[in-house]
């Protein structure tokens, strides 16, 4: 990836600080009612490494998200902006916990909201 890609995966903290990031965004999302329907069913866990290999490769970290595409993994999901937008904020709030600058929140959010249109209303 690009070199300003790479300072994202540094400035969060590399593998450690986006594993710790995503185990707090993970509870986040978990404690959400609003969102709590679209986890039913599903293995946290395997969702969990999953985050931290997506977040990772987003952010120009070593190594290559191997899950399934975006648009196959939400599938028969119905998500709705408002939902995307919620995801959004809860990892918004788990960045900033961290302790990741505005800078790098605000160009992880923008990396990850790319994906919109292949997550929402798939």
């Amino acid at each position: 990836m690009t070199e300003p890609a790479t300072n994202l995966y540094s400035a969060l903290g590399a593998h450690r600080g986006i594993r710790r990031a995503v185990d707090d965004f993970m509870e986040r999302i978990s404690a959400d009612r609003a969102l709590a329907g679209y986890f039913e069913g599903v293995d946290m866990e395997g969702l969990r490494r999953h985050q931290v290999e997506l977040l990772a490769a987003a952010t120009g970290g070593p190594g290559n998200y191997s899950g399934r595409r975006m648009a196959t993994a939400h599938a028969g999901l119905n998500i709705t902006d408002a939902a995307f937008d919620r995801v959004l904020g809860h990892l918004n709030a788990a960045l900033v916990d961290a302790g990741a600058d505005d800078g790098t929140i605000r160009a992880v959010l923008t990396v990850l909201s790319g994906m919109r249109t292949e997550i929402v209303g798939s």
